[in-house]
């Protein structure tokens, strides 16, 4: 399995000085392509920072980021903003659905942002939609479906151009439990279609869903096991 994430000794910290807080104590982390990974924390554990690190939505105090091998460091916003438009899906707690869209406009905002014709986008996000078990609800917009739904319409446009990496925040935060099923369903099967799945969770029977768990304390990694299949 080669590498797709190497975090070498990674450290944030907010108001330097007196007050200061050190989300990221001297991290170091490794994530191989095609892993299912849990990172698991309390609230205010660095996990939510983490999060942010592996994202390219901020970028650490110190240390050290490599994604496919380039160092993020060094990377311009631009060249930021490139990388979590083509190679990361992200899925949030609160959805982030525009309400006057229906969900396949929701699917193909995105798509519009990245520059994919009217054509392709139309059928990646009816594709993605369909993947997700929603291809009778593409027409309707987010106060017409439930909680449920309106993450899987979030999964779809995660994943309507294919990135190779899907990260995930409380994906099941705000959802019951058979919804929460539904949603871990789709996470694995896009695992096993070769996408490196990071589930970011305060949940610890969430994390068990996952193929390895990462437990972060006080900005720091706690314990990083495998499970056995």
């Amino acid at each position: 399995m080669s590498q797709l994430i190497e975090i070498r000794d990674m450290c944030k910290v907010y108001n330097p000085g007196e007050n200061e807080v050190w989300a990221l104590n001297h991290v170091d982390l490794s994530i191989g392509e095609n892993e299912f990974v849990a990172i698991i924390g309390q609230s205010g554990s660095g996990k939510s920072t983490l999060m942010n690190m592996l994202g390219c939505l901020d970028v650490p105090t110190a240390g050290i980021y490599l994604l496919h091998g380039a160092d993020v460091s060094e990377l311009t916003d631009d060249e930021l903003s490139d990388i979590r438009n083509k190679e990361i899906g992200f899925i949030f707690q609160g959805f982030n659905l525009i309400a006057n869209l229906t969900a396949l406009e929701n699917v193909e905002l995105p798509l519009i942002y990245r520059g994919v014709g009217k054509k392709q986008r139309r059928e990646l996000a009816e594709a993605a939609l369909e993947k997700v078990g929603l291809a009778n609800r593409m027409t309707h917009k987010p106060a017409e479906m439930s909680g449920g739904q309106q993450q899987r319409v979030a999964i779809a446009r995660a994943i309507a151009q294919a990135p190779p990496i899907i990260l995930a925040d409380e994906p099941t935060g705000n959802l019951d439990s058979n919804s929460s099923k539904e949603i871990m369903a789709i996470l694995k099967s896009l695992h096993q279609e070769g996408r490196t799945v990071i589930l970011i969770t305060h949940d610890s029977d969430i994390a068990m869903e996952a193929k390895r768990i990462i437990h972060i304390k006080d900005g720091k990694i706690d314990y990083d096991e495998v499970k056995e299949n």
